[in-house]
């Protein structure tokens, strides 16, 4: 860590008082409009007694919508007398990104996803990077964090768990993501985990969760209610909420390698050849990239390099060279 000077963040919240509190957390930001103004991002506190505490976020990208409905709705609802320990709630944890609704910042194109451990004397999302880095994860033993493919991805809708050295902590985070039941459940790598919140609390030992629930910069009726369904699920599993998990069939999935990614190598328009969900051939065509700037071009093919089933896929109708066009899951027994 760059620094050990304090968090500039003030929590408008005691986390060592029972009942629920709805507060900020809140980030002093100087700027043309407001000399002494701040950032003030919503967080929810439940604590009843002793027992482990869970820590739920959505918002880490600010154009995912279902981690905010459902944290937003839970923290409405969720009465302390059915908890035991604490749950400590952020809806939109990049909370300038969520209210421009934009992946990243517009204060200062942060991606929070891409800013831990973060820097208490950086920009504003390396700042809140570094309060949930020191403040919020040493206090967590399970943590959640909602995401979705925002405006440019699509998912089949699941929860995830990343496959790690320690298999001890692995096996509890995939017991979690099988309590969640969603659709379907992955066994998850990343192309870019550098700087990741996950990587981070996986870091600390902490059994790390997340989700995939849908994209194309809004939220459908059924993605919410896997949402909802399943973080109550996970924090009936955890032990911390009353009662039992609401369980539904899910199909488990693995990402083996990085064979599972394709991307654009040229601009274009994007044909989707393959719909989420649907099973894929190795060589089969995945996606075919028309050029734009003239007629007569054959267009661009995207193959498989493994079979299985397509599990995400660019959303917009063009694509630029680089970006993710589609990814290939393995369906596991």
């Amino acid at each position: 860590m760059s620094s050990l000077r304090p968090s500039p963040i003030a929590p408008t919240v005691d986390f060592d008082r029972d009942g629920v509190q709805h507060g900020f957390l809140r980030l002093p930001y100087s700027r043309d409009d407001s000399a002494w103004g701040s950032v003030m991002i919503p967080i929810c506190v439940i604590r009843n007694g002793k027992g482990p505490t869970a820590l739920l976020s959505g918002g880490n990208h600010g154009d995912e919508y279902e981690g905010p409905l459902a944290l937003y709705d839970l923290a409405r609802t969720l009465d302390p007398k059915d908890v035991s320990g604490m749950v400590i709630i952020v809806p939109a944890m990049n909370y300038p990104a969520f209210r421009a609704g934009t992946r990243t910042s517009p204060i200062d194109k942060g991606n929070m996803n891409r800013s831990f451990p973060g820097r208490p004397d950086g920009t504003v999302t390396e700042k809140i990077a570094d309060y949930f880095q020191r403040e919020l994860l040493p206090r967590a033993d399970i943590v959640f964090d909602f995401h979705s493919g925002g405006k440019t991805l699509d998912f089949v809708p699941f929860c995830a768990a990343h496959t790690l050295p320690d298999k001890a902590l692995e096996q509890k985070a995939f017991d979690a993501v099988a309590a969640f039941s969603a659709p379907f459940s992955m066994r998850m790598i990343e192309i870019d985990s550098v700087g990741m919140y996950d990587t981070a609390a996986e870091e600390m030992g902490k059994v790390f969760v997340s989700t995939e629930l849908g994209g194309g910069g809004t939220s459908r009726a059924q993605t919410v209610r896997v949402a909802r369904r399943g973080i109550l699920n996970l924090l009936r599993h955890a032990g911390i909420v009353a009662g039992a998990a609401e369980k539904g069939r899910t199909q488990w999935l693995d990402m083996p390698s990085g064979d599972c990614f394709s991307f654009a190598e040229d601009d274009g328009m994007i044909e989707t050849m393959v719909d989420l969900g649907e099973p894929v051939e190795k060589g089969a065509v995945l996606a075919r990239i028309h050029s734009t700037g003239r007629t007569g071009i054959a267009p661009q093919e995207i193959r498989a390099k493994m079979s299985g089933m397509l599990a995400a896929r660019h959303f917009p109708g063009l694509v630029k060279a680089g970006d993710c066009a589609a990814v290939v899951a393995v369906e596991v027994d």
